[in-house]
């Protein structure tokens, strides 16, 4: 039965339709490929941000805790305040510690100067007690030609008393024969009791000289003494005189003491470095917090990156500087503006050859030998920070 003309017009024109949308599909699939291939995405990214753990750096209990678990803090906001009456304590013993030692240091200044005089007055001596020795020598120099000459009268007055004495034994036999005269004989008597007196005379010189040279010896003596005892005062003056510098030494140590305090006590107060929101806190006052020992995190809110996990045969597509769509899974009607900053250059291989510090990306599907992904670092140039969340999953496509 032959179909009428009709029949075969329509099965001709839905062949050819059908045709048509199988070409239509090749060719979009084709410019769909392409779009991707030139413009890669993924929706295997996560939303990253810097994030700190906030650790107090002095131990003691929260008198104040004024933020809350995911609370928005802005820098310079007090996040809490350890007791701090310990270290106001300290530093107030710190800054005792250093006055008392500048006390010490005036103290010692003052006592150095009364050395320095009983030194200078000593020094003095020493020259008063020199000058009177070389006196005392000069003296007894003195009473030595003093002596000399006494001797010399004394021996010339012995010998006038010796030629007296003589003269008058021989004339006196003389006068009964009178050799001689009464008068010759008065005279020669006079002459020995003159020449008696001036031996006497001369005795009396003698020894008045060798005592004035016994007491320039002694003066001389007591001289030399005075002598060593103003040079041992002296050197006692000098051994006795304390200086500075062990205590100008401790300065040093003493300044940084009140500095260490003073930087402890500053240390209780501790304030947000910059704005950020406030995560995993699970404390309350009362807390007693250890140094080094996290209370919470801050999540730094100032930069925001999407870290896109892109297949190897992308990669080549993707060049630093390129623009990106960011797009967030929670809000697909937001598209955000980014900037690739970085390109992975190691992931964890999975080949046997295990490398600690890479990343490691999981492959969903173990039967089936899938492309590498590497991860592109994104920053995002114009984030929302009430819409970014750490680890919140993103759609990211290179332009």
């Amino acid at each position: 039965m032959e179909q009428a003309p009709e029949t075969l017009n329509r099965k001709q024109i839905g062949r050819w339709i059908a045709i048509g949308v199988v070409a239509a599909a090749i060719v979009a699939l084709g410019v769909v490929i392409l779009q991707t291939d030139v413009h890669p995405r993924t929706d295997d990214a996560s939303v990253r941000a810097n994030y700190i753990e906030i650790a107090p750096e002095v131990s003691g209990r929260l008198v104040e805790l004024p933020v809350k678990d995911n609370a928005f803090v802005k820098k310079g906001d007090l996040l809490f305040e350890i007791d701090p009456r310990p270290y106001e304590y300290a530093l107030q013993q710190a800054l005792s510690d250093q006055e008392a030692l500048e006390q010490q240091i005036i103290d010692a200044k003052r006592r150095i100067a009364a050395q320095n005089s009983a030194a200078e007055a000593a020094l003095a001596g020493v020259h008063s007690s020199r000058t009177g020795v070389k006196t005392a020598g000069s003296t007894i120099d003195v009473a030595k030609a003093t002596v000399s000459r006494a001797q010399a009268t004394v021996a010339a007055a012995e010998a006038q008393l010796k030629f007296a004495t003589n003269n008058l034994h021989r004339i006196e036999p003389l006068l009964q024969k009178q050799y001689v005269t009464v008068e010759q004989i008065d005279q020669a008597n006079t002459a020995v009791r003159v020449a008696q007196g001036n031996y006497d005379e001369a005795q009396a010189a003698l020894a008045q000289s060798q005592a004035q040279l016994a007491q320039s010896i002694l003066r001389q003596q007591e001289a030399d003494s005075a002598a060593a005892e103003s040079q041992a005062k002296l050197g006692q003056a000098i051994h006795t005189i304390d200086t500075v510098d062990t205590l100008m030494s401790e300065r040093p140590g003493k300044a940084a003491k009140v500095d260490s305090a003073r930087l402890d006590l500053e240390r209780c107060r501790v304030v947000a470095p910059f704005n950020a929101y406030v995560n995993n806190m699970n404390i309350s006052i009362g807390e007693y917090a250890h140094p080094g020992t996290p209370l919470f995190t801050l999540i730094d809110t100032r930069t925001w990156w999407v870290v896109a996990n892109y297949r190897e045969s992308k990669v080549k597509n993707i060049a630093i500087g390129s623009h990106v769509d960011v797009y967030l899974m929670g809000h697909p009607d937001r598209r955000f503006n980014g900037i690739v900053e970085s390109i992975g250059y190691g992931v964890f291989p999975e080949d046997g050859a295990v490398t600690g510090g890479l990343p490691n990306i999981e492959r969903t599907l173990n039967w089936v030998h899938l492309s590498t992904r590497f991860p592109v670092r994104v920053r995002v140039q114009d984030p929302d920070p009430d819409l970014f969340r750490i680890g919140a999953t993103a759609l990211t496509i290179v332009r």
